[in-house]
């Protein structure tokens, strides 16, 4: 059945119109003033901006993770992804340590097949021989999978050493594939982890102290000067701090394509939350990085709008309040992660809009279309466009609510905005042309979310960096 989206301003990365939005099947049809479709079903937009489907690329669902499972599967997560908007998520498969890396990401398909909205994968790289090597093209090239993930930190678990570091990125380059890390100094973590504990701090508020920014600024520069000098492109996930904000900027200025990833907690939730005498609140707060003081979070917003952070994300990784216990007498044993994949948007649209900061294209750039452009989905994704795949919410800029973790869908019993009022929220969402969130009811069906394969890029993505180091060194005469 046609579904015409009627009377709404369109709103793309590009800027504004006022259009009507005809989707037949699974994709747009038309995009064009007072579009006549009858037998079509209407969606009534008027007073509304209609916006591509929210793009999160950086999502844990159901990960086995220090000891424990986050408790938001692929059903539950993606269904309070599209009540938030988002429509397409992009989650991490994680092999254990000597895992084939195949046989990992066949067993997340295997979960992600109860998904009632589109997903993709990064693949992490966290450990390396000659089978992750092969089954690394396998997976680019039979199974639409074009980035790796390489974890910096998570010594004795996940961590990458810069001998796999090395080889994983050699091996995207030969794909065609993007380099993603998570940028935090393992080892030095490790030490401060053992130092903070052993000088008597076991609660929350150690976390923090044994992750400081330096940590991070210290391994976002080395990745990105390893793919500096083998001549691969990289993303920065979950930038943090001023520290990797300067490498991410120092290294785009001097022509270098790196991407810069923020988490809408990260640009809006302060580090005073580890300082609560609340165990309970400020265990929930414990995520890697962790949250920063007020500066880190200005110039986030500063880099952001400048264009050196492209894509906004929310590791959304949820642990409920007895599985964060697990480390009540030692913050290292508390797992890693907080939600936020419904809020995502909402919080954006109201701190960066409605606060000036963006503008509402700003906004579509940085919640949708650059990270379908970024991984290669665009335009089937982060566009509305004929032929586009019809994923649009309607968003009413008046509409209000506050925040609140009894209300809210996601599968965790906190919320890191709790108490937040939000302008600005979404009526109406559609996944590939289905109306799957109307007016406060979540109607998308168990398994009926698709694998978004996504082919490797073109190879002179980093090309001429590797061309340049390989070219022969003039001679210098003394």
């Amino acid at each position: 059945m046609a579904v015409l989206v009627r009377g709404g301003t369109v709103v793309t990365a590009d800027g504004e119109t006022r259009a009507d939005v005809l989707c037949e099947g699974e994709t747009i049809l038309a995009v064009a003033s007072d579009i006549d479709a009858p037998g079509a079903q209407i969606v009534d937009a008027g007073g509304c901006y209609v916006m591509p489907g929210g793009i999160d690329p950086h999502t844990h669902m159901e990960l086995p993770f220090m000891g424990t499972t986050a408790s938001e599967d692929f059903y539950t997560g993606t269904c309070a992804a599209m009540a938030g908007g988002t429509t397409t998520i992009i989650d991490f498969v994680i092999p254990d340590p000597k895992e084939r890396i195949l046989d990992a990401y066949i067993k997340w398909r295997g979960w992600a097949e109860k998904a009632a909205g589109d997903y993709s994968f990064h693949v992490a790289i966290t450990w390396w021989d000659e089978t992750v090597q092969r089954d690394m093209g396998t997976l680019v090239e039979r199974h639409g999978v074009n980035s790796f993930k390489h974890f910096m930190a998570y010594k004795n678990a996940i961590m990458c050493d810069d001998e796999t570091l090395v080889r994983s990125f050699r091996r995207c380059r030969e794909l065609g594939a993007l380099c993603t890390v998570h940028a935090e100094n393992g080892e030095l973590v490790f030490q401060l982890q053992a130092d903070t504990f052993g000088a008597g701090i076991a609660g929350p508020e150690g976390h923090p102290l044994s992750r400081p920014p330096e940590v991070e600024g210290e391994a976002a520069n080395r990745a990105i000067r390893i793919a500096e000098v083998l001549g691969v492109p990289l993303y920065v996930v979950h930038t943090s701090c001023v520290d990797a904000l300067e490498a991410i900027t120092r290294a785009r200025l001097e022509g270098q394509r790196v991407f810069g990833e923020v988490l809408a907690g990260h640009l809006l939730v302060d580090d005073s939350v580890y300082r609560n005498q609340d165990w309970r609140f400020a265990a929930h707060h414990v995520m890697s990085p962790p949250f920063r003081s007020k500066e880190h979070q200005d110039a986030l917003w500063r880099g952001l709008q400048a264009g050196m952070l492209q894509t906004t994300a929310t590791d959304h990784c949820c642990f409920k309040t007895a599985q964060k216990a697990m480390g009540k007498d030692d913050f290292r044993k508390i797992p890693n992660g907080t939600a936020g994949v419904e809020d995502r948007m909402a919080v954006l649209w109201t701190h960066g809009v409605g606060k000036g900061r963006l503008t509402p294209s700003e906004f579509v750039r940085v919640t949708s279309t650059n990270a379908a452009q970024i991984f290669n989905i665009y335009p089937r994704k982060g566009a509305i466009a004929v032929g586009a795949d019809a994923d649009l919410v309607v968003w009413d800029p008046g509409a209000t609510k506050v925040i609140r973790a009894e209300t809210h869908h996601q599968n965790i019993d906190f919320n890191i905005f709790e108490g937040m009022e939000v302008t600005g929220l979404p009526v109406t969402t559609l996944s590939r042309g289905e109306v799957v969130w109307d007016k406060g009811q979540i109607t998308a069906e168990r398994g009926r979310g698709k694998h978004i394969e996504r082919a490797p890029f073109p190879a002179y993505w980093g090309a001429q960096l590797t061309k340049n180091r390989l070219a022969t060194p003039t001679k210098v005469t003394r």
